[in-house]
Order: structure tokens, then sequence, then C-alpha cells
């Protein structure tokens, strides 16, 4: 499913350099997921990743036009509208519902964005906790999501 696999080659680029189309093609391959060279091609368009400079000098892909207030990539929201249902705050805690499913894949991708105001998250099936620092913090997320999804 395509919003799994976004998250995976976002936790692929996360984790290693990747420099071409086909050393992203084979890590998703050799995570289980069976794709051609235009499917990543068009993944990489969907998840507007741009050729950034690594630490070393040499260039991989990389995450462009992040969203400023809650530090995640503007074609996330794109994944947030198909999967998410709707958000609540008890404090703290934002709570997120999702279709049956894809609440890992969502996790998945909060946990990527490393949001500092974010402590951590759990995913069932179906939901998400997401523990922030703040109540504010909190209710700015769930605002955020909530006008994702209307």
């Amino acid at each position: 499913m395509k919003p799994t696999r976004h998250v995976k080659i976002l936790e692929i680029i996360e984790s290693r350099a990747v420099s071409t189309q086909q050393e992203l093609r084979k890590a998703l391959l050799d995570e289980g997921y069976n794709v051609t060279q235009a499917t990543v091609s068009r993944d990489i368009n969907d998840l507007n990743l741009v050729k950034v400079r690594t630490p070393s000098g040499k260039y991989a892909y990389g995450v462009s036009g992040r969203d400023e207030a809650l530090g995640y990539p503007e074609k996330f929201s794109k994944l947030f509208a198909e999967a998410m249902i709707k958000a609540d705050v008890a404090q703290n805690i934002v709570v997120i519902k999702s279709y049956p499913g894809m609440a890992n894949a969502l996790c998945s991708l909060i946990d990527a964005m490393k949001n500092p105001d974010i402590v951590g998250t759990i995913a069932g099936d179906d939901t998400i906790f997401v523990v922030v620092r703040t109540s504010e913090y909190a209710e700015l997320l769930r605002a955020e999501l909530e006008s994702i999804i209307s």
C-alpha cells in the first residue's frame, strides 16, 4: 500500500545515504516491497525528495518542503488526509483515530519527523497515542491534524 511504502522510504533514507533510484528500489525490494523503477520515481516525486549533501560530501535523497508549524513535509498531509479519521486531546496526549491497519504507518511517519515537541508515540491497529511536552502543543497538533482532514 502506498502510504506504508512512503513511510518505509522515509525510514530508509533516514537510516542511510541513498544516492540513486536504483539503490532505493533495491532497499525497498530487500524490505519486501515489489516495486518498479517507475513506482520509485513517482514515490520520490510524491514525497518531494531532493538530493542533499551528506556530511561526507556526497549527495543522497532527503526531504524538501518542511511545514513550518509542525515540522513535517507538506506531502505527508496527503497521507494523513487519506488514513486519519479524527484527532482528540487529553491533556498532553493526542489520540489519533485512523482507518483499520493504518495506525502503524501514520505512527512511523510521526516518529520519522523527529519533532522535539513529541516525546513518544504508540500505535495499535486504528489508534495512535502521541505524547507531547505540553497541553498547548497537544491542542496545536490536534488542530493542525484536524485541518488536514477537513
